[in-house]
């Protein structure tokens, strides 16, 4: 199994302490992290309280003191994967190659005590919000204390503070987690269980944590959340996203931002007006829509029905300038019958989404969806991803087609070997979608370059820089 072990060279400060950590390190350690970009947020979180209380982070779990393991508990298949890396640090364990797991996150946040009878080896599980105690964790297990085993915290009333991270990703771009939990009861999602309400975070608390990542290096600010749209109307007792960008716009150092987990309601006309107004946000909206057909809709409890759909994503197309759209959709609903499965591939060839995933419905056993009737069998969900995915992938790679001959400007991500670099346009989120291969000299990470496209290479592109010279 290849594990994402973040490596000690890669974690960039976003903080400055005035004294800085200890000289002398408590202890080492390893660390592991699974899941999404808002868990990725939690990793680097950890990551900082443990380097400010003097802890030092290594490259390999073997050897260190001991690992942590943020995992993911959404899904089946990312719960597997999150114990099947659990039971290889506990191998480690085992061989005397470390003294000791934490694991923390998403997965002991669902299971609770359950995870520790499944796996006694653990030394130390941590739930969700505990996250900024994990330094007291890691001081339990260095000095071998077996009681206490179990931290958890209940959800907060405010929201956490994000600042002070180390962070995993490269220097020039950082992920924004603007509010914590959910307040919908999607039927088949159990996020709402692990991450609790929905909290917004305050606004001067988001530019305070932008301010931080912009003069850290910070030129791609990617916003997220469970519920982006939703943002404001907990704490000030409105949607506020709007004015949350006409802040940020102001932000000095952050060329683009880009918009996460765009729920299709609260999708109001000043949002909308905001987003295609601004100089910083990217006309790149991620939108997962789940469905088209009503009455999957309602077994899934969206609250939003087909005709709004579609009257949303009109008014997107004709409002925002060179609109990106992606979406994830999921197949294989209990109750998805032939005739309402027609009806989502029809939908999905006459929306033209840019990017989009398709996941099949996965049985969650504490979600309101498994009493549903009508279950259907894992290799016809299987069967109806492929054949939404086949779809997709003729859409995706015309749309690629139609960038050949154009010159876009791409945010360089690495370099890859002499004279050939990976970056991005707007039309790519990092790590969920397509690169560009750039072709050019004197490039370096985080600088913006224009490219002209001359190939597309199944959903990436190949280009040549036109200038050397940045283009913000």
């Amino acid at each position: 199994m290849h594990l994402p072990i973040i490596s000690s060279v890669d974690p960039v400060p976003s903080f400055q302490p005035e004294d800085g950590p200890p000289s002398i390190a408590k202890g080492t350690y390893a660390f592991v992290s699974l899941g999404c970009p808002k868990n990725l947020v939690d990793s680097e979180k950890m990551l900082g309280t443990l380097a400010l209380d003097g802890y030092s982070l290594v490259s390999e779990p073997d050897g260190a003191d001991f690992v942590i393991v943020n995992t993911c508990g959404f899904i089946d298949s990312s719960r597997a994967e999150s114990k099947a890396v659990i039971r290889e640090m506990l191998d480690l364990k085992r061989a005397g190659k470390t003294k000791g797991v934490i694991v923390a996150g998403c997965l002991p946040q669902r299971l609770g005590p359950a995870l520790l009878d499944e796996l006694p080896e653990i030394d130390h599980i941590v739930g969700v919000f505990g996250r900024d105690e994990i330094n007291r964790v890691a001081d339990h297990l260095i000095g071998m204390a077996r009681e206490q085993r179990e931290l958890f915290r209940p959800a907060p009333l405010k929201a956490m503070d994000d600042r002070a991270r180390l962070r995993i990703t490269p220097q020039h771009y950082a992920y924004l987690k603007i509010s914590e939990g959910c307040d919908r009861t999607c039927t088949f999602c159990s996020i709402p269980k692990m991450r609790g309400k929905h909290i917004t975070k305050p606004i001067e608390m988001v530019i305070a944590e932008a301010q931080e990542l912009a003069k850290d290096g910070v030129r791609e600010l990617n916003l997220v959340a469970q519920d982006t749209t939703y943002y404001g109307l907990d704490l000030y007792g409105k949607v506020r996203l709007a004015d949350l960008i006409k802040e940020l716009d102001q932000v000095d150092g952050v060329d683009w931002i880009r918009l996460m987990y765009l729920y299709p309601i609260h999708f109001t006309d000043e949002l909308i007006d905001a987003i295609n107004n601004s100089p910083k946000v990217i006309p790149y909206l991620d939108m997962p829509l789940q469905h088209i057909n009503d009455q999957v809709l309602r077994r899934m409890q969206r609250r939003v029905n087909r005709s709004q759909t579609e009257e949303l994503v009109r008014k997107l197309r004709d409002r925002v300038d060179g609109l990106v759209m992606r979406t994830t959709f999921v197949v294989g609903f209990p109750g998805e019958t032939d005739a309402q499965f027609e009806e989502l591939k029809q939908f999905v060839e006459e929306a033209q989404f840019e990017r989009m995933g398709v996941f099949p419905y996965s049985f969650e056993p504490d979600t309101p969806a498994t009493k549903l009737d009508g279950h259907l069998p894992e290799d016809v969900k299987n069967a109806r991803r492929d054949e939404l995915m086949a779809i997709q992938q003729q859409i995706a790679f015309e749309y690629g087609d139609s960038l050949v001959g154009s010159e876009i400007d791409v945010l360089i991500d690495e370099q890859l070997e002499d004279g050939i670099w990976v970056g991005r346009g707007y039309m790519d989120a990092p790590e969920i979608d397509g690169a560009v291969f750039v072709s050019g000299e004197d490039l370096q990470p985080g600088m913006f370059v224009p490219v002209e496209i001359v190939q597309r290479k199944d959903y990436d592109l190949v280009g040549v820089a036109v200038d050397d010279s940045e283009q913000p």
